[in-house]
């Protein structure tokens, strides 16, 4: 496909697994073996974030091509009703699929994503306020492509996005692999995105997966993340304590646990 690629493994009921920026399918692989033995488990990838061929994604429309793909999917192996489960910007995917074509997503698990990402960079901005300090930010990034790579840069970022010494060195790794005007393309539309006027039309049952830790007491993590879905008709709170923004790799247990409560219920 133009957007992303698609790798599957087990048998049973389907399960569609979405990573976040810049991050490969492989986010997803303590889970997947246990995964695997009761689900076909439908591995995505944006093109160009895996060290791959960025395909379509060096052009606007990344974030829409995604969603279609993702479509398209559903569509071509009937999939209809799937589970989905999306990390960060795979999260937003998954609210913008659940949107556009409700019949694709049975239920919708949201590892760490909001509605709109710009809540974080400015509480009470709007789009168009931080458009370009976004654009800024696009266009830092992509100038990236073609020169050595940052590793410290990388693992700057990636010690504000995991909790581990462990989780941080592979988020590291993975903002180094993949393809910096992908990743820039698509933090752009991710920042430029707000579905917030739209929760309300998502009737889609929604379950958010949320981190806390000293730097986001359960408190202020709780009264933020209910705060930002106040207007989904559909959607259950769970919250993983001693977690970055990697749930999956600071606490793959914690993580691990919720899945199965999730596919469960």
């Amino acid at each position: 496909m133009d957007h992303i690629s698609v790798e599957r493994v087990g048998s049973g009921p389907a399960v569609i697994l979405i990573p976040g920026l810049s991050s490969p399918r492989a986010v997803w692989e303590t889970v997947v073996p246990e995964l695997a033995r009761a689900h076909s488990v439908y591995l995505v990838q944006v093109n160009g974030f895996g060290g791959d061929d960025p395909g379509a994604n060096l052009a606007p429309g990344v974030l829409p091509g995604v969603v279609e793909d993702l479509h398209r999917l559903v569509a071509s192996e009937k999939l209809k009703g799937a589970v989905v489960v999306g990390h960060s910007m795979g999260g937003l995917a998954g609210l913008m699929l659940a949107k556009a074509h409700p019949q694709d997503v049975g239920r919708l698990m949201v590892v760490d994503a909001l509605p709109w990402v710009g809540t974080i960079f400015a509480p009470g901005a709007t789009v168009a306020a931080i458009e370009p300090m976004a654009a800024t930010m696009r266009d830092r990034m992509a100038a990236e492509h073609g020169k050595p790579r940052d590793p410290a840069a990388a693992a700057q970022v990636a010690a504000t996005q995991a909790a581990t010494p462990a989780a941080q060195a592979q988020v590291a790794k993975w903002i180094l692999a993949a393809d910096p005007r992908v990743s820039a393309r698509a933090f752009y539309e991710d920042a430029t995105t707000d579905l917030r006027p739209e929760m309300a039309a998502i009737t889609t049952p929604i379950t958010l997966v949320y981190p806390w830790s000293a730097r986001l007491p359960r408190e202020r993590a709780e009264a933020f993340y209910r705060g930002e879905y106040a207007k989904a008709p559909h959607v259950r709170f769970v919250d993983v304590g001693d977690s970055g923004h990697f749930v999956m790799l600071d606490q793959p247990a914690a993580f691990a646990r919720a899945l199965a409560a999730f596919l469960a219920d």
